[in-house]
C-alpha cells in the first residue's frame, strides 16, 4: 500500500511539473489519465503492478 501511494504521489508531481513547464497540455494529460484508468481495469493491471513492485525492489537494492 505504501509503495502504491508513493508511486502515485511521485507520478502526480511529475505530471504537475510537466504541465506547468508547458511540455504537456491539459487535453493530453486528461487523455493519459483516462488511458491509465482504462488500463487499470483490464487484465494487464496485475502484470503492470508486479512489474512496478519488481522495479521498486530493484531500485531499493541499490
Amino acid at each position: 500500500m505504501a509503495l502504491s501511494v508513493s508511486a502515485a504521489v511521485l507520478l502526480a508531481i511529475i505530471v504537475f511539473v510537466l504541465l506547468k513547464g508547458g511540455y504537456v497540455r491539459v487535453g493530453s494529460m486528461l487523455a493519459c489519465t483516462l488511458f491509465g484508468f482504462t488500463l487499470a481495469a483490464t487484465g494487464l493491471a496485475p502484470v503492470i503492478n508486479s512489474g512496478l513492485v519488481s522495479l521498486a525492489g530493484l531500485i531499493s537494492s541499490f
